[in-house]
């Protein structure tokens, strides 16, 4: 079970967001590049990065922050957010961001999901947002007419690498994770899926970690590490193995 710590940036910014609210943006670092210092030097394999000003714009907006995070760090980064075409795919990739991930763009064009899958086989990952089940886009703004796990099972034969499930209504808000639709989507697929959302306490990453056998190899965790409620390292120690990848 691989355990992502979350840097969303908006402004330039380290924030998080409250049900993916950009009004409720909390400022806890004005230099992410030091978060992921932080997160590295405290057991990180690899690091979960949204570009939230991108996600809404459709195109990349902190291209600074990101190249000061690629720079301060040796672990890999994924990065989602604002990732509409092939080209700021490749821009991204060539920058030095290990995986891209696809959100809006998947849900609109599942063609273009899967021509850069050939292009850039194991570098893309898709991230499914849902609330009430169906999947949300342009930066949460809109919930569509289209299931998670509809989706999810196009993606998959698209060649997307693995999947990110939010539940925006859990998201940034410290209840506890979606653990049984979850686990549904894990196991109406064969990619890994990656959890993310509501995550509070030890205990709910113990939970999650009981989804493993059903597909579910990595979990995100955002607010949790920002307010205190779970330690980085603890966690790490608790439920990643040393050959724990994605």
């Amino acid at each position: 079970m691989l355990i992502l710590p979350a840097i969303d940036l908006k402004g330039g910014k380290c924030v998080r967001l409250y049900q993916g609210e950009m009004e409720s943006a909390k400022v806890y670092s004005e230099l992410p590049e030091e978060v992921a210092l932080q997160w590295q030097t405290q057991g990180a394999k690899m690091i979960h990065v949204v570009d939230l000003d991108g996600a809404v714009a459709g195109e990349p907006r902190n291209l600074g922050a990101i190249a000061r995070i690629l720079e301060a760090v040796d672990i890999p980064i994924e990065l989602g957010g604002g990732i509409r075409s092939e080209e700021v795919v490749e821009d991204y990739l060539q920058l030095g961001v290990d995986r891209v991930i696809l959100g809006t763009i998947a849900y609109q064009n599942c063609d273009l999901v899967h021509n850069v899958c050939e292009t850039f086989p194991g570098k893309i990952a898709v991230g499914i947002d849902a609330k009430g089940g169906y999947v949300a886009v342009q930066g949460w703004q809109e919930v569509t007419d289209k299931s998670a796990m509809s989706l999810a099972r196009e993606l998959e034969e698209a060649g997307a690498s693995h999947i990110i499930y939010t539940d925006i209504i859990r998201d940034g808000a410290l209840t506890g994770p979606n653990l049984e639709a979850t686990a549904a989507l894990a196991e109406a697929i064969k990619i890994p899926v990656v959890l993310s959302g509501g995550m509070h306490t030890h205990n709910d990453l113990l939970e999650v970690a009981k989804l493993e056998e059903k597909g579910v190899r990595g979990v995100i965790l955002g607010r949790s590490l920002y307010e205190g409620t779970i330690d980085l390292a603890s966690a790490i120690k608790a439920v990643q193995k040393k050959g724990d990848t994605l």
